[in-house]
């Protein structure tokens, strides 16, 4: 009988299904009616979460890729809109997070005219995306998206970006559908395994750090049992603490932006520095100055997925590509080396000890509320993260751990938490998602929650506001003192703007209103706002704007 002839778009759609994508989160455009066309005859199958923002359905497919390990589908149309999704690529690309932006483009015959919205996408994204081209013939799109779910995933994983021309897509094609992708990830071979032990036997003092993409709550259990095995102590780079059992005795903290000086101080007088999954960046290493460049002084083992990044600014004595699960999988079932622990033990009593909240005379004790957030969240709740100080809070005091999650973008980007919360609260509506975000942050994407309240999520959004832009007033605060310029914030009210969105909202002013608050949040059927006025005196959980200005 041969192929059935389809449109562009009918083409496109049967290839999302075909690779076990089920869901996209868009903002619809004329660019790519037939894609939105084809996706209504499949709307048994496939679930479009149309946002208000393309920023924000970026950010909720980002936030989808980090969470399953698969694609983050997003659809955007043309010039503006494409320019507007570029931050969650760019999200994508800094933290290794597979995903595939669909854009619509121009039709072919008004290309080079600099014609309605026209942009060349391969150039825009060139150094953004882990790949960027162009569909300009229908038959070719199997082969261009089994390539961009393979690139999305393989290796270390990132973001593609596809431009559809609208004029493609209405084309008739007759083409075989291309065989569901499958991901090719580098495995840590025995003899590697057993090149990592032997390093691990002539330690006296060894840390162990990891993060980077790619780990399953398997890979998690395999990396804590080895930990255990060894007795080793188990930091984690810049908003990967969920990659181990924040409870379990062989975990010391995490190299965040908020790192503890007491752990500084032990890598400095670590012997080896074992490095599975995660890149050695600016976060990680206090902007290189934690590790000597090139060469540490700690012997430097270093496994990582992608061959590119081992390296590309520190020697390793010793180094393999493999993927995460992998790797601590192979180390897992090699003979352990017996350890008495006290050095161990030294890391983990100091990370306690970083643990306890400051003294805080404000209403409002940021530090309790931690605590209950802590003692109430459910084990699985996902934990969304926004740029600013106020997520020091949750990520110094709260715990992490399988099949928890803690999602934020490592490369600092604001606006990020509200779309990861909802998000993460409609690909599974009964887990809970909670979404830390300042008032800066919650002003940019904030609307969000109406995509939430339209296709049956629930996030609970903690908004912090001490009414600044609070990274920046620190920042400007320690260079230039008591010369604010462009970081104070008009107050809003955002109770009437959550209501209005359809959330419900509660003003917390004091520590003994958080925690009722908090439980009417978890039982109530929808998106809940919990507005947190917070002292902006307290500029970070570190420290407060009178000691940057000397006081």
């Amino acid at each position: 009988m041969g192929v059935q002839k389809r449109t562009g778009g009918q083409v496109l759609v049967d290839q999302l299904l075909i690779h076990g994508a089920d869901r996209a989160f868009c903002v619809p455009g004329e660019s790519y009616l037939e894609v939105l066309d084809a996706l209504h005859d499949v709307r048994d199958r496939f679930t479009l979460y149309n946002a208000r923002h393309e920023a924000g359905a970026a950010d909720m497919a980002e936030a989808y890729g980090k969470l399953t390990g698969q694609p983050g589908i997003c659809m955007v149309t043309r010039g503006p809109g494409a320019c507007q999704a570029a931050v969650g690529v760019h999200i994508a690309q800094q933290d290794s997070t597979p995903m595939i932006l669909l854009v619509g483009q121009v039709g072919r015959d008004t290309m080079d005219r600099e014609s309605f919205q026209e942009v060349d996408y391969r150039q825009m994204f060139g150094t953004v995306a882990k790949w960027a081209a162009q569909i300009d013939d229908a038959a070719r799109v199997p082969e261009y998206m089994a390539r961009a779910f393979r690139v999305a995933t393989s290796g270390r994983p990132g973001p593609v970006v596809l431009a559809l021309p609208e004029d493609m897509l209405t084309d008739v094609v007759s083409v075989e559908d291309a065989k569901p992708y499958v991901p090719n990830v580098p495995a840590l071979t025995a003899e590697d395994a057993g090149s990592v032990m032997e390093a691990l036997a002539q330690a006296e003092k060894p840390l162990v750090l990891v993060g980077g993409p790619g780990w399953s709550d398997g890979g998690a259990a395999d990396l804590l049992a080895f930990a255990e095995a060894n007795a080793l102590p188990v930091a984690t780079s810049f908003r990967r603490q969920d990659l181990i059992e924040n409870r379990s005795e062989y975990y010391v903290g995490d190299f965040g932006t908020g790192v503890a000086p007491s752990l500084v101080k032990r890598l400095a007088e670590a012997d080896l520095l074992l490095v599975i999954g995660a890149r050695l960046g600016e976060i990680t290493t206090k902007t290189y100055s934690t590790l000597s460049v090139p060469t540490p002084a700690q012997t430097l083992v270093h496994i990582h997925v992608d061959a590119n990044e081992i390296g590309r600014v520190y020697s390793p004595a010793f180094a393999a590509v493999s993927g995460p699960d992998a790797a601590v999988r192979a180390l897992r079932n090699a003979e352990p080396v017996e350890r008495d622990g006290a050095w161990c033990n030294t890391l983990r009593e100091e990370y306690l000890a970083d643990s306890e909240p400051p003294p805080h005379d404000h209403p409002l004790d940021m530090g309790q509320a931690m605590a209950d957030v802590r003692d109430m969240i459910p084990e699985d709740a996902v934990i969304t993260l926004d740029a600013g100080n106020h997520t020091g809070w949750a990520q110094r005091f709260l715990r992490y751990g399988r099949p928890g999650r803690q999602i934020g973008s490592t490369c600092g980007s604001m606006g990020y938490a509200v779309p990861a919360a909802v998000a993460a609260s409609l690909v599974d509506p009964k887990r809970q998602a909670i979404g830390f975000v300042g008032d800066g942050g919650f002003m940019m994407s904030g609307m969000e929650i109406a995509t939430a309240v339209q296709h049956g999520g629930r996030p609970i959004i903690l908004l912090f506001n001490n009414r600044i832009y609070g990274t920046i007033r620190m920042h400007q605060e320690r260079e230039h003192p008591e010369r604010v310029s462009g970081t104070d914030i008009v107050t809003s009210d955002f109770g009437q703007i959550a209501r209005g969105l359809g959330a419900a909202h509660q003003c917390i002013t004091r520590t003994e209103e958080f925690k009722p608050a908090l439980l009417a949040a978890f039982k109530h059927d929808g998106p809940t706002v919990l507005e947190l006025m917070t002292d902006p005196e307290q500029i970070s959980t570190r420290t407060t704007i009178s000691k940057l200005r000397g006081g």
